[in-house]
C-alpha cells in the first residue's frame, strides 16, 4: 500500500512539473564581433518568432523544452532547448559567432578509416543522437523512468521535440538548396514569402523523405505541387 501511494505521488508530482503553462520569457543574445540586432529568433514549437534589438535583447513565449533557433546572414545557426531553470528564471542568454567567409590553407588528413568498427571494438556504427533524440532515450532508458515519463505525458512531449528536430534539420538543408529565382520564376513565390514557403513545405512528409534519399529530381517534382497548394492558400 505504502509502495502504491509512493507511486500515485511520484507520477502526480512529475505531471505537475511538465504541465506548466506557456509564459513569455526574456533573452539576451551576444555576439563577440558583429551587430546583434535584427537577429531571427524563432519557437519551433508554438511557431512564434520575435526579432532583437539593438541591445541583443528579445521576448518570447516558451514552456519547457521548446525548441528555439537563432539565425542571421552573417550569423552561424544556434539552438537553444528551454530547459527547466530557463523556465523558471524567465530569462536565457545565448552566445552566438559570426560566420567565417574564408579560410586559410589547411592541409587535411583524412583519418576517416579509423574507426571503432574497423578496430574491431563495434560491430556496426554505433547510431548518433541529436539532442532531442538523447533527451527522448534518456527519459526512456529504464523501466522505472519509462514508466513515470509516459504517465506524465513527457514521453510524448519529447517525442514531438524530435519530429520538431527533424523539420529543423530539413529548414537547414533547404538554406541555398535552390536559388530566389527558382522560387520567382518556376514556383510564383515571392522572394519574402520564401522562408513560410520551407515551414509549409517541409510539412508535407514526402518531399523530406526526397531530400533524405538524396533525390533531388523527385525533390524537385514534390516543391512544385506543393508550391501550387501554398499559392492557392495565399490567395484566399
Amino acid at each position: 500500500m505504502k509502495k502504491s501511494s509512493f507511486l500515485f505521488f511520484l507520477v502526480f508530482s512529475v505531471q505537475f512539473c511538465f504541465s506548466q503553462e506557456e509564459k513569455i520569457i526574456n533573452g539576451k543574445v551576444v555576439v563577440k564581433d558583429a551587430k546583434v540586432s535584427d537577429i531571427r529568433v524563432i519557437n519551433l514549437s508554438n511557431e512564434k518568432e520575435t526579432i532583437t534589438n539593438r541591445k541583443g535583447e528579445f521576448s518570447i513565449l516558451v514552456k519547457p523544452d521548446d525548441l528555439l533557433v537563432f539565425s542571421a546572414d552573417y550569423l552561424d545557426y544556434m539552438r537553444k532547448i528551454v530547459e527547466q531553470d530557463d523556465y523558471d528564471s524567465g530569462f536565457i542568454t545565448i552566445q552566438m559567432t559570426s560566420k567565417i567567409n574564408k579560410l586559410d590553407e589547411v592541409v587535411v588528413k583524412n583519418y576517416s578509416g579509423v574507426n571503432a568498427v574497423a578496430l574491431g571494438i563495434l560491430s556496426k556504427p554505433a547510431k548518433e543522437y541529436t539532442p532531442a533524440e538523447r533527451r527522448l532515450f534518456g527519459a526512456t532508458s529504464s523501466p522505472v523512468d519509462a514508466l513515470i515519463n509516459y504517465l506524465s505525458g513527457r514521453t510524448k512531449m519529447l517525442e514531438k521535440g524530435v519530429e520538431i528536430e527533424k523539420r529543423e534539420f530539413m529548414l537547414d538543408k533547404l538554406d541555398g538548396l535552390y536559388p530566389d529565382e527558382f522560387y520567382l520564376q518556376n514556383l510564383g513565390i515571392e522572394k519574402e514569402r520564401i522562408k513560410g514557403f520551407h515551414y509549409f513545405l517541409v510539412e508535407d512528409s514526402r518531399f523530406p523523405e526526397a531530400l533524405d534519399a538524396k533525390n533531388k529530381m523527385l525533390a524537385t517534382f514534390l516543391i512544385i505541387e506543393i508550391a501550387q497548394k501554398y499559392n492557392l492558400l495565399n490567395e484566399k
